[in-house]
C-alpha cells in the first residue's frame, strides 16, 4: 500500500515552502515518525515525519523546490521494510567499512535536537559524525546513517595541500527562505518607517543588588534564575502603558493602539534571527517571564518554535550586551513603532553627587518610528525605563 508524503498546514498566514532537504532517498527503509524531510518556510524550518514503515517509494519534489500547503512530494511503500532496515550481512574481511563523505569539516558543526536525542541513546560521539544538512548541521538522518555502517563516522579529511586550496577561498550559497525574508523586512522597516533612535544610559548598581541577594531564594522558589530581563520587560510594560503610542502600529492611515502587551524577545537562533513572542507579558510575574522567555530561546535554538509563538508581538526587547555590544541602533521588526536595545554592563566613571564614582553602566536605544512616535514620547520612555530600572522597587509597588 502506498501513503503519500504531503505537506503539512504550516501557519494562517503561510501557504508554501521549499524543501531544504530531504534525510532519504528512494528505496531507504524509514520507521513510522522518523524524520524525513526537512522544509523551510519564511518564519521557521519543519521536519515532516514519516505517516507509516516502510520504504520510500517516490520523491516527487526534490532539495530546493517550492512547495504549497498539502502537496504530495512523495510516497512510502508501507510494510515493505518495516520499521527499521533489514540487517547487513558481514562484510569480508578484506572490504573496508564504507565512508561518509562530508561537504566540510563539522568538528564543531550545530547539531539537530532528534540527531543529539538517537547519538546520546546510542552512544555516538556527534562531534565526528559528518553533517549533511543546512549549514554542516547533524540530523539525526546522518546519525542513522552512522548507525547503519556499523563503524564510527568521522569528518572529511582537510583539504591536500597545493594549487587545490584556490578552489575554498570562496564558497558560494543559496540564500534559505528564511534568511531572504529576514533580509527583505529588515529592509522594508528602513524603507517603511521614518526611523530614528534615541540613547540614554542606565545605573545597574541597584538591579545587581537585588539580584544578588534575592536570586538564590527566587531559584530555589519558582525553579528559574532571576535574570535581567524580566525587569526590562516589566520596566517596558510600565512606560508603554504612559506612552502608548509606543506600543501602537500605522494601519494605512490609521492608527492601531494597543491595550495589551506582547513583548517580542530577539534570539540568535542557527537559522537566523528570531523574535518569539511572550503573550500577554503584563500578566505574568517575574518567575513567569523568566520561564517563559527561557522556553522561547530554547526552543529558536533547537528550531522548535510555533508560527504562533512568533507572530502578534506589539514591542520587541533585543539584548546585544550578551555579545559583547557597547552601543547600537536596533532595527525595528515590522510592523511595531517600537524596540528596546539592551547593551553590556561595563564599569565607567560616572559624576556622582559631587564625585567621581566606578557604577556597572549600560547604554539603553530606543529605535521608533518617528511617523507615529514624537521624540519627546521617544525620550520620556527611555527616561522612564531608566528609573525603573535604578530603582526596582518602583516595579514592584507599581510606582
Amino acid at each position: 500500500m502506498s501513503v503519500e508524503i504531503r505537506v503539512p498546514t504550516l501557519g494562517d498566514s503561510v501557504t508554501e515552502a521549499t524543501i531544504a532537504k530531504w534525510h532519504k532517498k528512494v528505496g531507504d527503509s524509514v520507521a513510522q515518525d522518523e524524520p524525513i524531510v526537512e522544509l523551510e518556510t519564511d518564519k521557521v524550518t519543519v521536519e515532516i515525519n514519516a505517516p507509516a514503515a516502510g520504504t520510500i517509494g517516490e520523491i516527487t519534489a526534490d532539495a530546493g523546490a517550492t512547495v504549497h500547503v498539502n502537496a504530495v512530494i512523495g510516497a512510502i511503500e508501507a510494510g515493505k521494510a518495516g520499521a527499521k532496515p533489514a540487517a547487513k550481512p558481514a562484510a569480508a574481511p578484506a572490504a573496508p567499512a564504507p565512508k561518509v563523505e562530508a561537504a566540510k569539516p563539522v568538528a564543531s558543526a550545530p547539531v539537530m535536537p532528534a540527531a543529539a536525542k538517537v547519538a546520546a541513546e546510542k552512544g555516538v560521539d556527534t562531534a565526528k559524525v559528518a553533517g549533511t544538512g543546512l549549514g554542516g548541521r547533524v540530523t539525526k538522518g546522518d546519525v542513522l546513517a552512522l548507525l547503519d555502517q556499523g563503524a564510527p563516522a568521522v569528518a572529511a579529511p582537510a583539504a591536500p595541500s597545493g594549487p587545490r586550496k584556490e578552489a575554498v577561498r570562496e564558497e558560494r550559497v543559496k540564500m534559505t527562505k528564511l534568511r531572504r525574508v529576514i533580509a527583505a523586512r529588515l529592509k522594508q522597516a528602513q524603507n517603511s518607517a521614518a526611523m530614528l533612535t534615541t540613547f540614554n544610559e542606565v545605573d545597574m548598581s541597584a538591579l545587581m543588588a537585588a539580584r544578588k541577594q534575592y536570586n538564590e531564594a527566587f531559584e530555589k522558589k519558582h525553579g528559574a534564575k532571576l535574570g535581567f530581563m524580566s525587569f526590562f520587560v516589566k520596566a517596558s510594560i510600565a512606560a508603554l502603558k504612559e506612552l502608548p503610542s509606543v506600543n501602537a502600529e500605522i494601519d494605512g492611515e490609521d492608527i492601531v493602539y494597543k491595550n495589551y502587551y506582547h513583548i517580542g524577545v530577539a534570539v540568535s537562533a542557527p537559522s537566523g534571527l528570531m523574535v518569539p513572542v511572550l503573550r500577554d507579558a503584563d500578566t505574568l510575574g517575574f518567575a513567569d517571564i523568566e520561564k517563559g522567555i527561557a522556553e522561547l530561546g530554547k526552543k529558536a535554538r533547537d528550531g522548535k518554535l510555533g508560527l504562533d509563538e512568533l507572530q502578534g508581538g506589539t514591542f520587541t526587547i533585543s539584548n546585544g550586551g550578551i555579545f559583547g555590544s557597547l552601543n547600537s541602533t536596533p532595527i525595528l521588526n515590522p510592523p511595531q513603532s517600537g524596540i528596546l536595545g539592551m547593551h553590556k554592563i561595563q564599569e565607567r566613571p560616572v559624576a556622582m553627587n559631587g564625585q567621581v564614582v566606578i557604577r556597572p553602566m549600560m547604554y539603553l536605544a530606543l529605535s521608533y518610528d518617528h511617523r507615529i512616535i514624537d521624540g519627546r514620547e521617544a525620550v520620556t520612555f527611555l527616561v522612564r525605563v531608566k528609573e525603573y530600572i535604578e530603582d526596582p522597587q518602583r516595579l514592584l509597588f507599581d510606582l
